[in-house]
C-alpha cells in the first residue's frame, strides 16, 4: 500500500490513518517514505493525537509481529518509534545474542551513537522488508538520546539485542533500511534461515556464503 499523500497536513493524514482502525498497513521497501527521513516531532500531532498515534503503532508492531516499529513504516515521517521484545527465545540464544526482554517504549526523537568499538553481527529482518534476512554488523553497545512520549528525557546505554533494536528503528527515522548495513552474501529468505541458518550466530552461514564478520 503507498504511503498516504504528503500534501495534506501530518495531523489530518495520521487523524486518517487511525479512522479505519485496527492494525495500520505497514509500507514496503520501494515507497519514498522509508527513504526521505523524517521531520523532528515538536507537536505537530498534539497530545490526544499523539496518545492515539502511538497505541495504534503498538497495536501495528503486535500484530505483525515485530520488536520494533517506526512511524514511516506506516507511511508517517515523523521521528517516532516504538519498541516491545518479550524475548521468547532459548537459553543458548539469549546468552549468545544478549536478547534480554524490553517492555513497551516510545522513542520520539531518537539518536545513537556507539559506545566503545565492539561490534558484533546477526541475522536482522524487517516488517518492510518481508520474507528475507541478513546479517548485519552493527555496534555492540550504544547511547540513545531524545525524549519518550511525555517529552521526559531519554539518556540510555544500550547493549546486546536491545542495542540491535534501537539502532534498526532510529535508522528508520533517518531514511536508512537495515539492508544498507547488511553483508548482501548473507542475505537469505526466511525459509532458509530458519532451515539452515538458526544457530544463535552467523559463523556457519559466513563460512557458507563467503562474508566476514567483525
Amino acid at each position: 500500500m503507498a504511503s498516504p499523500s504528503p500534501r495534506a497536513p501530518l495531523a489530518e493524514r495520521v487523524e486518517e490513518l487511525l479512522a479505519v482502525g485496527g492494525p495500520l498497513p505497514i509500507v514496503a521497501a520501494g515507497d519514498p517514505v522509508l527513504r526521505t527521513g523524517t521531520e523532528r516531532y515538536d507537536g505537530q500531532l498534539g497530545p490526544a493525537l499523539l496518545a492515539r498515534f502511538v497505541e495504534a503503532l503498538r497495536l501495528t508492531m503486535r500484530a505483525a509481529p515485530g520488536v520494533g516499529l517506526a512511524a514511516p513504516q506506516v507511511g508517517v515521517e515523523l521521528r517516532i518509534a516504538v519498541i516491545e521484545d518479550p524475548a521468547p527465545v532459548p537459553e543458548e540464544v539469549r546468552l549468545a545474542r544478549g536478547r534480554v526482554p524490553q517492555p513497551f517504549r516510545v522513542l520520539v526523537n531518537p539518536a545513537y551513537r556507539p559506545v566503545g568499538s565492539g561490534r558484533v553481527a546477526f541475522f536482522e529482518g524487517c516488517l518492510s522488508v518481508p520474507g528475507w534476512q541478513a546479517v548485519v554488523a552493527r555496534p555492540a553497545e550504544v547511547r540513545l538520546t531524545g525524549e519518550d512520549e511525555s517529552g521526559r528525557v531519554l539518556d540510555e546505554e544500550f547493549g546486546g539485542w536491545p542495542a540491535r533494536i534501537v539502532q534498526h528503528e532510529t535508522d528508520h527515522l533517518d531514511g536508512l533500511l537495515y539492508l544498507d548495513r547488511a553483508e548482501l552474501r548473507s542475505l537469505s529468505a526466511n525459509e532458509t534461515v530458519a532451515r539452515r541458518w538458526a544457530q544463535p550466530t552467523p559463523e556457519e552461514a559466513a563460512r557458507a556464503l563467503g562474508f566476514g564478520l567483525p
